[in-house]
């Protein structure tokens, strides 16, 4: 075989990485040129076509099944391809970003499933980019460890019978990885991370038993996830692999992609492992589109938007029922609490909840749930367990009791809930919080005993910009205004000056995360993605 062209790919205006060249090899490179080269054109037609169909909703305020796909709906002989052995057990998944000290602990924690997320769990600096990838490398050959430098404690894989299956999160569509460049334009982040995980991965995988197993996030259509199957299709050939080796579990956290699961699945009908129930990003994705609609669709404070709202049921339930009638895995949200080193009280009340959740998730015929931290897998492990037994997920549990319509789905003023003062301070707390980290570099973030990631940022600047532009009146009778939004960021940016001292106030990016937390808030032009003008902010 002679050796791969130069790739046309750029590396602009990144420092050197350590041992960068084993992952931007000229062959992996030459691979995402290909990738960029054929399915980026097909990528911004997409990406135009949301923007078509959001203006749509503007003018309708209303959402349906698809009647050009009702075919696909009603014929009940297709399913999607049996899972393979090391998908087949999803009752506990652990999500999190791909930093050296993660990789090990996600691999260890007993969980059957690592997320190792590229996606909201990272903020994509070129460093987070490639040594995330080349800490996923190393882990599958066994030559990672780590050693904490504060703490001077050392972490080092346990058997290979032992480690989760790692199942990776690129980025979105929308987002671009600006330090790769063909012909001077930067090339999608999703075909960077997806490509090198890829490339470098796909046989080592398939040696270990396991393969390469993606999870799709921000699918906004049936279209999108059939750009994900090309690209699938071309890259196993491309790699010389049997087709059908790839694996993709799609996230359905955007309001249209509800409304179009089937077709999802049988876009992918070949490459499909289940769908996922994502609850902030689903919540933000209601916001954006339905921002116009008025007093109906306006969302209490998050934390009160719990999954028994019959909306929320409505979508779990028929996410469960659509997976199994057509032999998919169903994944629940997010436990997203962090156990408290110093309040036991604290814990014991997170615990029951999160137990309560996971009971309902599995009695509700979810196959697996999702936790975010190393303690909660056995909590979650138990509710499935319950249900479960011996049996690798229940997928023969139809839910063919579930019926729901398409109102069902945006039915929010079915809530019994209002948006209050102390949730407009709590959404600019954790937005000013959040920001600040993931402009250091941070996408993963304890805040308040619980794990946020970007979805997190997202729900609070939608809320904020939500209750502003509806008029909302509080309990105490503030209504929700620019000049409110103002005076409370500007008090908890004094509270967490005094709280940090100084020093730490001033090295990190407090006043940065502030202002581009007032900015996407408040601008009358409501941005799509706060991640596209954080990323234009974000240092290296």
């Amino acid at each position: 075989m002679s050796a791969p062209a130069p790739s046309p790919l750029a590396v602009v205006d990144a420092e050197p990485l350590p041992r960068q060249e084993e992952v931007l090899t000229e062959a992996a490179l030459a691979f995402v040129a290909e990738l960029h080269r054929r399915f980026t054109p097909r990528r911004d037609e997409l990406l135009a076509r949301r923007a078509e169909r959001r203006a749509e909703i503007a003018r309708t305020s209303t959402l349906d099944f698809l009647p050009e796909t009702a075919a696909i709906r009603a014929d009940d002989s297709w399913k999607v391809a049996p899972a393979p052995a090391a998908l087949n057990d999803r009752r506990v998944e652990i999500t999190g970003p791909t930093d050296r000290k993660m990789t090990i602990n996600a691999l260890n924690s007993g969980a059957k499933v690592w997320l190792a997320d590229f996606e909201d769990a990272s903020a994509p600096t070129w460093e987070n980019v490639v040594l995330g990838q080349l800490n996923l490398i190393d882990a599958y050959t066994r030559n990672i460890d780590f050693t904490d430098p504060r703490s001077g404690k050392s972490y080092a894989l346990k058997p290979a019978e032992e480690l989760a299956t790692v199942v990776m999160r690129p980025r979105g569509w929308h987002l671009e990885e600006r330090h790769l460049t063909f012909e001077g334009r930067p090339v999608p982040g999703a075909l960077v991370d997806f490509g090198l995980y890829f490339f470098h991965n796909a046989r080592r995988l398939i040696d270990l038993g396991k393969g390469p197993y993606f999870y799709l996030p921000k699918t906004e259509s049936h279209l999108e996830a059939r750009l994900w199957n090309e690209i699938f299709v071309f890259a196993q050939d491309y790699v010389g692999i049997p087709q059908g080796t790839v694996r993709a579990t799609v996230l359905i956290e955007t309001i249209t992609a509800a409304y179009e699961m089937e077709e999802i699945l049988y876009e992918l009908r070949d490459h499909a492992a289940g769908l996922n129930a994502g609850r902030w990003d689903y919540l933000f994705s209601i916001v954006k589109n339905f921002r116009d609609g008025g007093a109906k669709f306006v969302l209490p404070d998050r934390n009160a938007v719990t999954m028994t709202a019959p909306f929320m049921r409505a979508y779990t339930e028929l996410l469960v029922r659509t997976c199994h009638k057509r032999g998919a895995h169903a994944i629940g949200g997010m436990a997203a609490f962090i156990p408290s080193r110093r309040d036991a009280e604290v814990n014991k009340v997170a615990f029951e909840k999160v137990k309560a959740d996971k009971d309902r998730e599995a009695g509700d015929g979810f196959d697996g749930s999702w936790v975010a931290h190393p303690d909660l897998v056995p909590i979650a492990m138990a509710s499935f367990d319950a249900v479960l037994g011996e049996k690798p997920n229940q997928k023969d549990r139809l839910r063919e009791d579930v019926s729901v319509a398409a109102g069902d789905l945006i039915a929010i003023d079915s809530l019994d809930a209002k948006p209050t003062y102390d949730g407009l301070r709590n959404a600019v707390q954790v937005g000013i919080r959040y920001i600040e980290a993931w402009l250091r570099g941070l996408g993963a973030v304890a805040i308040f005993n619980l794990m946020e990631d970007a979805a997190t940022a997202e729900i609070s600047r939608s809320q904020i910009w939500q209750w502003i532009n509806a008029g909302v009146v509080f309990e105490n009778g503030e209504a929700a205004t620019p000049e409110l939004a103002r005076r409370v960021a500007a008090e908890e940016l004094a509270a967490i000056r005094a709280e940090i001292g100084e020093e730490a106030f001033t090295a990190g990016k407090w006043q940065q995360a502030h202002d581009l937390l007032l900015h996407v808030s408040l601008d009358a032009d409501y941005a799509d993605f706060l991640t596209l003008p954080a990323y234009e902010q974000l240092v290296g």
